[in-house]
């Protein structure tokens, strides 16, 4: 896979001419985007309609949740915008129900597993009776039972989920930060190339791009980083 097909730049911005502006200044390169909560309740859903026509992938980071009746009919309609992926969170019922409802589209359905910003505290807190290695397992079998296309999970476990359910899944990683770039919100962290090293397919990068003084060259240096790997 081409480095600028690996790369998914999330659009955490504020409104769209903000993100059409990045799309704008990363031009070829910018293959892959991620429209999230911010976005999409700015018009985001528009602009992955307006991506998808100019050729662009589009990943809708939405992590839905709830009844199978609604998640079923809710990703019907999703699967109408041309996305190649969207995020549901992993509980078996919520799963089998997207897979339901992208059933003969070509999206993608992509279970959360644990949010990066979480460590075995924070799922302590909760009230999760596993740390973060043994629920991304369970997670990622259940996630490939229910028929679903990959898992979002940190770099830091993809080891124990191909130990789970091999290459039965394609993996999407957040988290990533450059070498000396601001780890931020986030707990779980890989450099692109450590990601890349470790069985990732995807990584979702957003504010050592977006919030880079030069966003082309930081997503030229990431790219070169990947091809090197």
């Amino acid at each position: 896979m081409e480095p600028e097909a690996r790369v998914i730049v999330a659009l955490d911005l504020p409104d769209i001419a903000a993100a059409r502006a990045l799309v704008a200044t990363l031009g070829a390169a910018g293959r892959f985007y991620k429209i999230g909560y911010e976005l999409a309740f700015a018009g985001g859903l528009d602009l992955a309609r307006e991506l998808v026509a100019a050729g662009k992938q589009v990943f809708l980071d939405l992590k839905l949740h709830d009844i199978p009746n609604t998640i079923e009919k809710g990703v019907g309609q999703i699967a109408r915008l041309g996305a190649t992926f969207l995020t549901v969170h992993a509980y078996p019922q919520t799963l089998e129900a997207a897979a339901r409802g992208a059933a003969g589209s070509g999206l993608g359905i992509l279970g959360v597993s644990v949010m990066t910003s979480m460590d075995d505290a924070d799922l302590a807190r909760a009230g999760y009776g596993l740390g973060v290695a043994d629920l991304v397992a369970r997670r990622a079998r259940q996630t490939y039972e229910a028929g679903c296309a990959g898992l979002i999970c940190s770099a830091a476990d993809i080891a124990g989920v191909r130990a789970a359910v091999g290459q039965g899944l394609t993996l999407v990683t957040p988290g990533i930060r450059p070498a000396g770039s601001a780890v931020g919100d986030q707990k779980r962290v890989m450099t692109p190339g450590a990601a890349i090293r470790a069985g990732a397919d995807h990584l979702v990068i957003g504010r050592p791009i977006s919030a880079a003084p030069d966003p082309a060259a930081a997503l030229a240096a990431i790219l070169a980083e990947i091809a090197s790997t």
